[in-house]
């Protein structure tokens, strides 16, 4: 499996030290897989759409607070 590199300031750094039992390379997976997914799925549907830039914005901004929410819970 390839290994990516994320950079964090000190101050995130600092507050995820403060969870141990969390499983930060998983988090950071989980999160990247669901953006992808995400993207994939609106490239699909506004190939042939007629939504606006701003719809499609918010489509994808509600998206990515579920899969958050959805992290989060995993993670708890």
């Amino acid at each position: 499996m390839p290994t990516i590199t994320v950079n964090v300031d000190d101050d995130l750094k600092e507050r995820m030290e403060n969870h141990p039992e969390i499983n930060w390379s998983e988090v950071t997976r989980q999160a990247i897989q669901e953006k992808v997914e995400t993207l994939e799925v609106m490239n699909e549907l506004t190939s042939e759409s007629e939504l606006t830039e701003s719809d499609v914005q918010d489509i994808v901004t509600k998206i990515n607070e579920s899969g958050r929410k959805r992290v989060d819970e995993k993670s708890a």
